[in-house]
C-alpha cells in the first residue's frame, strides 16, 4: 500500500469528522433558536403602548377647545399692533386751587359746591348767571384768566352754529362720513364726532369758520374790567394741511387757544337765547348791589338753539357726558365736553347748564394735567357741583333778572 494513499484517507476522515460536527453545531444551535421563538409568542410591543385609549366626550370637547385657543393666540402674535401710550409731563393734581382768589364779590353757596366739586383737580371751575354775564364763582383764578387752551371739541358747538347758520345742514341733516356710516348732528354733538366736523369744516371753509368764531366772543377778551385776563389767540389764516387745516380747527381746535371765560359767555348766549353778555367779576359786595348787565352784542341764534339743544342734551344722557349722571338726575343738563393734548400736557374741559326755570346756570369745567386729565372727568365734577348746589336749593323759585335785555345798552369794545 502507498503511503501517501494512507496519509489522504487519514485527513479525509478527520475533514469529515470535522465538517459533520459542524453541521451538528449549527443543527443544535438552530433547534434552540427556534424553540426560544415557541416559547415566546407576546408581540415586542408594551400592551400600553398598543391598547387605545378613549376621552370621553366632555374631555374631548374641552381639549378640541384648547387646541383651537392655543392656534388662535398663535396667530395673533405673529401680528400684534404696539400700542402707543402718550408720555405726559404735567400733574392732574395741586395741593391749593384756591390760593390768591378774589372772592368778595362771589355767591358763596356756588362758591363752596364749585370748591368742593373740584376738589385737588388742577383746573377752574367757573360759574356764570347767563341771564346777565356776572360770574358768581370763579375758583382757580389765575388758570381761568390765563391765556387759555386748546377747545378740543368744545370749539364744535361753534362750528355747529356756524354751519346751522349758514344754512349748510339742519341737526337731521346726515353727512357721508365712509361707505356705510352716516350721522346727523344731535348725535355728532352728544358723540363728539371728529369725522363729522371735520368734513363740516371743509365744507364752510375757514372764512366763515373764522367769522363767526369771532362772532362767537373767541379772539377778545370775554369780561369787562377782569384783572389779569389774557385774550386767548385765534389764527389769522387757515392752520397748514399738515397739521390738518380748517378740519382739525374744528373738530379739535388745533392752532386756537381759548379761555374758560370765552367757553363761558358762548354757553352762556346759548342759555339765555342768543345775549353774548360782557362777564363781569364783582370785587366786592358794593359791587355786588350796584351790578348792572353790559352787552357786548345780539346774536341771530335764537332759532338755532333748539337745533344744537338735542345734542348738548344727548352727550349727558348718553354720549360723551353721560359722567354727569353719576351724580346728578334731578334737572335736565346740556353739555359739551372736550378731550385732547399737546406738549406733554392734557386738556379736559366740560362747558354746561342746567335747563331749569329756576337758578339757571352756566358751568365751565377746565382741567389739565396727564392721564387722569379728561372730558369725562370735567363732566363728572361738574355733576358733583350741580348736586352740592341742589341740595343747597339753589334751583328753587327766585327773582330772577328779566331775560329780555332789549332795554339793556350794548358798550363798546374798551376793557
Amino acid at each position: 500500500m502507498n503511503p501517501g494513499t494512507g496519509i489522504a484517507k487519514v485527513k479525509s476522515r478527520k475533514t469529515a469528522s470535522l465538517f459533520s460536527a459542524i453541521i451538528t453545531i449549527i443543527f443544535v444551535l438552530t433547534s434552540q433558536s427556534g424553540n426560544a421563538a415557541s416559547v415566546s409568542t407576546r408581540p415586542l410591543t408594551s400592551k400600553s403602548k398598543s391598547r387605545k385609549v378613549t376621552e370621553a366626550p366632555r374631555a374631548r370637547k374641552r381639549l378640541t377647545r384648547l387646541a383651537r385657543s392655543r392656534s388662535r393666540r398663535v396667530v395673533r402674535t405673529g401680528h400684534r399692533r404696539r400700542r402707543y401710550y402718550e408720555h405726559f409731563t404735567a400733574s392732574s393734581f395741586m395741593d391749593d386751587v384756591t390760593e390768591g382768589d378774589i372772592t368778595a364779590g362771589e355767591d358763596p353757596i356756588v362758591r363752596q359746591a364749585a370748591i368742593d366739586a373740584l376738589g385737588q383737580m388742577n383746573g377752574t371751575v367757573l360759574a356764570i348767571e347767563p341771564t346777565s354775564g356776572r360770574v358768581l364763582a370763579m375758583v382757580n383764578q389765575k388758570l381761568a384768566l390765563s391765556s387759555g387752551a386748546q377747545p378740543c371739541s368744545t370749539i364744535k358747538l361753534s362750528v355747529a352754529l356756524a354751519a346751522l347758520s349758514e344754512d349748510v345742514i339742519t341737526k337731521d341733516t346726515e353727512i357721508r362720513l365712509g361707505r356705510r356710516s352716516r350721522m346727523n348732528l344731535t348725535k355728532a354733538l352728544a358723540h363728539s364726532n371728529n369725522a363729522y366736523f371735520e368734513a363740516l369744516g371743509r365744507q364752510l371753509g375757514f372764512e366763515k369758520v373764522s367769522y363767526y368764531a369771532h362772532q362767537f366772543g373767541l379772539g377778545e377778551l370775554a369780561g369787562y374790567n377782569i384783572p389779569g385776563e389774557k385774550i386767548g389767540t385765534y389764527p389769522d389764516e387757515e392752520i397748514s394741511a399738515k397739521l390738518g387745516g380748517v378740519g382739525k380747527m374744528c373738530s379739535f381746535g388745533e392752532g386756537i387757544s381759548m379761555t374758560p371765560l370765552q367757553l363761558g359767555a358762548l354757553v352762556s348766549a346759548i342759555a339765555n337765547g342768543g345775549t353774548l353778555y360782557y362777564l363781569q367779576h364783582p370785587a366786592t359786595g358794593e359791587e355786588v348791589t350796584t351790578f348792572e348787565p353790559r352787552v357786548k352784542r345780539h346774536l341771530d341764534i335764537a332759532s338755532l338753539i333748539p337745533e344744537i339743544s338735542d345734542g348738548m342734551a344727548g352727550a349727558v344722557t348718553y354720549g360723551t357726558a353721560r359722567s354727569v349722571r353719576l351724580n346728578f338726575n334731578e334737572e335736565e343738563i346740556l353739555g359739551k365736553t372736550g378731550t385732547c393734548s399737546k406738549a406733554g400736557t392734557r386738556y379736559g374741559w366740560f362747558a354746561s347748564y342746567a335747563n331749569t326755570n329756576f337758578g339757571r346756570v352756566v358751568t365751565v369745567v377746565f382741567l389739565q394735567g396727564g392721564r387722569p386729565t379728561y372730558g369725562p372727568k370735567a363732566a363728572e365734577i361738574a355733576g358733583r357741583m350741580y348736586r352740592n348746589l341742589y341740595d343747597h336749593n339753589f334751583f328753587v323759585a327766585r327773582p330772577l333778572l328779566p331775560t329780555n335785555t332789549a332795554d339793556v345798552k350794548p358798550v363798546g369794545t374798551t376793557q
